[in-house]
């Protein structure tokens, strides 16, 4: 017996039925988990190294996130996003801590266009590490979130302020320290799990 999910569906135990080197026939014998939806939860973010970026993808996947993109910004220095390797990486995820949904990784998309085509409805948790050591919390509003995580070099000024006028923004801090992108990602989804997401 085998496992399956297709992130629609849930998980099925199936038995196999043909086996072959380029594929194989299974059938589905029953349901052993219903579909467990994430929260209406983005997380965007800036690219950086491969291995970190990575680890990103998997970490977002585990917490809960609905869907994934990478942002380019000013100060992104990353290279190539390989779209299909990291949604490869999104599936075993899900497969090792039990999921039965995996998020969609989309394309990368410039800071200047994501924000064009923002549609205000959908809040930003905006980690603004210019904002480290001070006090503050996210406001108690529910529905669609998105956590944006900037670059290694950080948020340039125009990129700040753009972000700090926009009325569906909410800058906050992680801390008394400023973090790395990879580990302010799990940070952000942490603060943002515990208080508006499907942990609290």
């Amino acid at each position: 017996m085998v496992a399956l999910f297709n992130g629609r569906d849930g998980e099925w135990q199936a038995e196999i039925v043909e086996a072959g080197k380029r594929g194989g026939t299974l059938r589905c014998v029953n349901q052993s988990a219903l579909l467990q939806m994430p929260p209406d939860l983005w997380l965007i973010f800036a690219p950086i190294k491969k291995a970190r970026t990575d680890f990103i993808v998997e970490k977002a996947t585990e917490m809960g996130a609905a869907r994934i993109l990478p942002v380019m910004t000013e100060y992104t220095n990353a290279g190539r996003v390989q779209v299909d390797r990291l949604q490869a990486h999104a599936v075993e995820a899900a497969e090792q801590c039990g999921g039965t949904y995996v998020p969609r990784v989309e394309a990368p998309v410039k800071f200047r266009v994501l924000m064009d085509q923002w549609a205000p409805e959908r809040r930003i948790m905006f980690c603004d590490e210019a904002l480290a050591g001070a006090s503050g919390r996210l406001p108690e509003v529910r529905g669609p979130w998105a956590i944006l995580i900037g670059p290694e070099g950080g948020f340039s000024d125009a990129e700040r302020t753009r972000l700090h006028k926009a009325d569906y923004a909410d800058a906050v801090t992680l801390g008394p320290r400023i973090l790395r992108a990879d580990t302010a990602a799990v940070a952000a989804m942490t603060l943002w799990q515990q208080s508006l997401g499907d942990w609290a």
